[in-house]
């Protein structure tokens, strides 16, 4: 069982990778090039398109503010912080379901450096999924640490 310094310090780099995720995602519109390839579609569906976008966007804020700057919140013990835990958990586990078994990549380019990003974001998420997972089973079992 991890020591409640140990959740702690997971929850705040978890955090730190969400909030590099929300900055490096302000790329993917040029990368994959939203603009060009959506130009032939209805102005409701461009409308819905970006702003489904900007809910994951701000949800991933919202995450990552969280596990930066107050993980005690979601490692106190509460019902909130064991629900709010699982959720992420469950958020960034079907995302890891999408991203293996969904998304069909081959049009992504493929240099070193998207290569790299690719497995970098891979490896991010599946972290992300196992340390809010743990801590939401913990919670759910009773034996989260407190301090």
């Amino acid at each position: 069982m991890l020591s409640a310094n140990t959740l702690h310090l997971l929850l705040v780099l978890a955090g730190i990778g969400q909030l590099v995720l929300i900055v490096g995602s302000l790329a993917i519109p040029t990368v994959l090039k939203w603009r060009e390839q959506m130009t032939d579609w209805p102005i409701l569906l461009r409308q819905m398109f970006w702003n489904y976008a900007a809910y994951i966007w701000l949800t991933n804020l919202s995450f990552g503010l969280l596990s930066t700057f107050r993980p005690q919140w979601l490692l106190d013990g509460s019902p909130l912080g064991g629900v709010v835990a699982g959720f992420i958990f469950v958020y960034w586990g079907v995302r890891v379901l999408v991203q293996f078994f969904y998304f069909d990549i081959s049009e992504l380019p493929n240099d070193w450096f998207h290569t790299l990003a690719r497995y970098a974001l891979d490896a991010l998420f599946i972290a992300l999924t196992c340390i809010y997972g743990y801590i939401f089973v913990m919670q759910w079992l009773g034996h989260l640490p407190l301090k």
